[in-house]
């Protein structure tokens, strides 16, 4: 299914409700439990105005009756307009409600938007295309998939996934309900800003251990702001979360604004207020989760033992030139997987340890972990050093014109070591400067690696900052819409 295919069925479906509406919507039932032995003739039937005074011409009454307990009271439009319309009868039965009557005669109940005949296929309409956009999503997910994990656009598509699941699922309990466009709108509404309600705790649970990690962390590497990103994270995720409900608590508890009155401003400047924070949160607690689910299984794949070079990222040396944990852990991890394709298929690795000297490095990092590799016991003779680059996007550029230069024109099958946390954006790099390489990653202490996986996710997001501000944007112009139908159909 292509993007435009789904569109028109969305507005097949808008035809749809709305055909539906237009035929059954010219008459209206209102239904009521009443004693079972009252008649049809003991219940007193007034459409009135606010003030109480009668007002004919809006809606007839075209039939009353009662059955097993039960009255019903079928209204015919007459003109477009709003009427008030009281029902008394034995035994202190009251009933009071709002009748509007529409362009092409459709009569509502209640608000503006409300229900009306045949208005029950709204919500079934919504949640159906809510799906098809989900499988949609979910098509485009494996497709990427399929193609490479090393890709932003699979964060975008789970994430996606994870919030289009959340929406429908809080469709469902409405389904069987009575249905009306304004009811489907505050359901939808209900559900974009739910997911972040329900993991609140578990967002609160794992943020106090980033603090304990981070606190490790900060004790063993220094104190920094990098170190404290994971405390920032988890204080602004509860936050945020939290800040909505404290601010609607308030508000319905000051005298100083009222937001009780359906037709005034505050009641929906509030509900767009907390709905924008919500869903901003959600949708960002969505890519948080797309983004760590891909790296840990970017950090916990390993390569096809049919590989011809292994590159090692290179990261800070020591100061007598020797390797860091960090990055004997990188070196390790390729010397193991080079153990690994050995004795699945015989065939042996070139490896390539790339990496610059640093201001405060004695020897390029390229150098220290060649250094390394012949100390373990491979072949100086298998090793190509790069020793130029000072980032990860120059270790990809110079090491592949390395290999390119040593393999000639045989395309060649390249893989990757790098420190778990940093295998899938390293991956990405590589595919977007047109390298297809498979990673492998080392391992590092946990303290360290919940506060880098952290980092990566800043860094993933920011990378696409516009196209995440683009769709944030578009969620907020679709709340603030719905607010305003809330609003409409409370106050006309």
């Amino acid at each position: 299914m292509k993007r435009n295919t789904l569109l028109l069925i969305g507005l097949a479906l808008v035809i749809a409700c709305f055909a539906v509406i237009v035929l059954m919507g010219r008459t209206y039932t209102i239904q009521r439990t009443v004693d079972p032995a009252a008649s049809a003739e003991d219940f007193d039937v007034q459409f009135e105005t606010t003030s109480g005074e009668p007002k004919p011409g809006i809606v007839q009454l075209a039939d009353k009756r009662v059955e097993n307990g039960t009255l019903y009271l079928t209204l015919e439009p007459l003109q477009r307009g709003k009427v008030f319309i009281t029902v008394t009868g034995p035994n202190d039965f009251a009933y009071m409600d709002s009748i509007y009557v529409h362009h092409f005669r459709i009569i509502t109940t209640e608000t503006y938007f409300g229900n009306s005949r045949g208005s029950a296929i709204i919500p079934w309409a919504a949640a159906l295309y809510l799906a098809l956009i989900l499988w949609y999503v979910i098509r485009q997910y494996r497709e990427g998939m399929r193609r490479t994990i090393y890709q932003y656009k699979n964060v975008r598509n789970l994430g996606w996934i994870i919030f289009l699941a959340a929406m429908l699922l809080g469709q469902i309990p409405y389904l069987l309900g009575r249905g009306s466009l304004i009811d489907t709108v505050k359901t939808t509404l209900s559900s974009m800003t739910n997911f972040a309600f329900i993991a609140f705790p578990i967002a609160f649970v794992v943020s106090i251990l980033v603090t304990i990690s981070n606190f490790q962390l900060m004790r063993r590497e220094g104190r920094n702001w990098r170190n404290m990103l994971g405390i920032l994270l988890g204080l602004l995720v509860c936050l945020s979360t939290f800040f909505p409900y404290a601010l609607e608590e308030y508000l319905q508890r000051s005298t100083v604004v009222d937001v009780h009155n359906e037709q005034g401003w505050a009641m929906y400047a509030e509900m767009a207020v907390t709905n924008t924070i919500l869903v901003a949160v959600t949708y960002l607690e969505c890519i948080l989760i797309g983004t760590i689910a891909l790296s840990v299984k970017a950090a916990r794949s390993t390569p096809d033992p049919d590989r011809d070079y292994m590159l090692i990222l290179g990261c800070q040396i020591k100061k007598d030139g020797t390797l860091t944990p960090l990055l004997r852990g990188r070196a390790d991890r390729a010397l193991e997987f080079a153990g690994l394709q050995r004795g699945k298929t015989g065939k042996e690795l070139v490896f390539v340890p790339s990496g610059g000297q640093g201001a405060d490095e004695v020897i390029p990092e390229g150098q220290a972990i060649r250094n390394y590799l012949i100390e373990t016991g491979v072949a100086p003779e298998a090793i190509l050093t790069e020793d130029r680059s000072k980032n990860t996007e120059e270790n990809f550029k110079y090491s592949i014109d390395l290999i390119r230069k040593h393999c000639g024109e045989a395309e060649p099958k390249i893989a990757f070591a790098t420190t778990n946390y940093h295998v899938f954006r390293s991956g990405i790099l590589a595919e977007q400067m047109g390298v297809h390489a498979q990673g492998i990653g080392g391992r590092t202490r946990t303290y360290f690696w919940v506060n880098a996986f952290i980092r990566e996710f800043i860094a993933t997001v920011y990378s696409e900052r516009k196209r995440h501000l683009l769709v944030i944007a578009a969620l907020i112009a679709l709340i603030l819409l719905m607010v305003g139908m809330v609003y409409l159909s409370n106050a006309i």
